[in-house]
């Protein structure tokens, strides 16, 4: 089967000035089939946002391609294609304070990207809007209010709605959770799930928090500074972690079990990250690794399948 969404060695440098390069997304590689949600993980900074804003057409690649249904999606010149393409793939951002136009009321949110794709009378517009409202957990008395007159956790589910407004295939989740509070995140998720049970959705879920991406994703990237250190199915990749930065990760899910806690091993990682500007020609990982080898300081570890491990990939020099 094809996937809906292929990125192929994408790269997103910034130049800073005439010496200095930021390289946020360095030969970035992954597939994501229909219906499925992949998590996309790693410390603040890491490249995640980057990747996701690439894929929306936000920021426009340095390098290497993204494909859609087969197609390159920043070869087209054809307006009309690249009309079909922003309704076909959507983003949730993670701020719901700073999405949302303050001098717009819900109505006028929503309907924009309706009214943009399709022609629609202001009847059917509003009848379409109260379903969205609804889809989302809020009401028609909604409509005309303004976002500052919500709550963080409404503002995020007109957020949701209005990504859902104009019928998309994809939709790329930009810590949709973090800036809410914990007892408003599972009801998001819950209703993220439903909603792409649904519709028949598929999703890039980014987030920090790997308790969060182990209960909504199908598959698990991990991203260190710019590039993917491991990617394994969900189950997987949770079960049997390879990369020392996986590892380290991992141990630090808090655990609720006070005596499970207790027994839990912490991998404490040493040092500082890197800084992704003008970066070194070997693992990005190498300076807080306590498995460093002198290959690790000469060359750059190629993402690679082990064997056996149900397309587990890694990109780390202990593993040939």
């Amino acid at each position: 089967m094809e996937p809906l969404v292929r990125v192929n060695n994408l790269s997103k440098y910034f130049q800073i000035n005439k010496n200095d390069t930021l390289k946020a997304v360095d030969d970035v590689s992954f597939d994501i089939y229909e219906g499925e949600t992949v998590g996309l993980v790693g410390e603040s900074g890491c490249g995640k946002s980057t990747t996701g804003r690439c894929l929306v057409k936000l920021y426009s690649p340095t390098g290497g391609k993204i494909l859609y249904q087969g197609k390159d999606i920043f070869s087209s010149k054809n307006k009309k294609e690249n009309l079909q393409y922003c309704k076909n793939i959507q983003m949730i951002f993670q701020n719901p304070y700073s999405s949302l136009n303050p001098r717009m009321t819900v109505k006028d949110i929503l309907g924009e990207g309706i009214r943009l794709h399709e022609n629609i009378g202001e009847k059917e517009l509003d009848e379409k809007i109260e379903g969205l409202l609804r889809d989302v957990g809020l009401n028609k008395d909604h409509m005309s209010r303004f976002p500052h007159e919500f709550s963080g956790g409404q503002r995020q589910r007109i957020g949701i709605a209005r990504a859902l407004s104009v019928n998309p295939k994809f939709i790329v989740c930009d810590e949709p959770i973090s800036a809410l509070d914990v007892s408003i995140q599972a009801q998001v998720l819950n209703m993220l799930k439903k909603l792409q049970k649904e519709r028949g959705l598929t999703y890039l879920f980014i987030a920090h928090d790997l308790s969060v991406v182990k209960y909504i994703s199908d598959k698990v990237i991990v991203m260190y500074l710019g590039m993917i250190v491991e990617q394994a199915n969900a189950n997987e990749l949770y079960k049997n972690p390879m990369h020392p930065y996986t590892k380290a990760l991992l141990s630090a899910i808090p655990e609720a079990d006070p005596s499970v806690a207790r027994n839990k091993k912490r991998v404490m990682l040493k040092g500082e990250i890197p800084s992704p500007i003008n970066p070194k020609n070997c693992c990005r990982f190498v300076e807080r690794c306590e498995y460093a080898m002198p290959i690790c300081h000469e060359e750059i570890p190629r993402l690679k399948i082990l064997d056996g491990g149900d397309n587990h990939k890694i990109s780390c020099h202990l593993y040939k």
